[in-house]
């Protein structure tokens, strides 16, 4: 059974910092591209952060460069989002997700999202 289950969210002053963690279980998670979406309270789904199946390469979205950084251990299966100078349009939704496309294969998991409140 694929499960994503993420943390670490919570209130937080701005200007503050957060770590989010995602922890993959019933999938080869070292095979999988990771990535952060967020979802800001009454907007779309929007993407945040990626980092290849390797570790090896990241991209962001303009929003967090320079802000955060995503990374993941492929040992604990686990994939991390660091957030710094927290801005109150940070506030959302947070959610972890797991691709892997191929030829014949296409697979994307999602967890169910841990919020994040930028507030004073």
């Amino acid at each position: 059974q694929v499960q994503l289950v993420e943390s670490g969210g919570g209130l937080v002053q701005p200007g503050g910092s957060l770590r989010l963690s995602c922890a993959a279980s019933g999938f080869t998670f070292s095979m999988f591209a990771m990535s952060w979406y967020r979802q800001p309270p009454g907007k779309e789904r929007e993407f945040v952060a990626r980092v290849t199946s390797s570790g090896d390469s990241t991209n962001y979205a303009d929003s967090v460069k320079g802000r955060s950084t995503i990374s993941r251990d492929n040992t604990k299966n686990t994939q991390y989002l660091q957030m710094n100078s927290l801005k109150p349009e940070d506030t959302a939704v947070y959610y972890c997700n797991a691709v892997r496309t191929g030829r014949y294969y296409d697979f994307d998991y999602w967890g169910k999202g841990t919020l994040v409140t930028v507030s004073s």
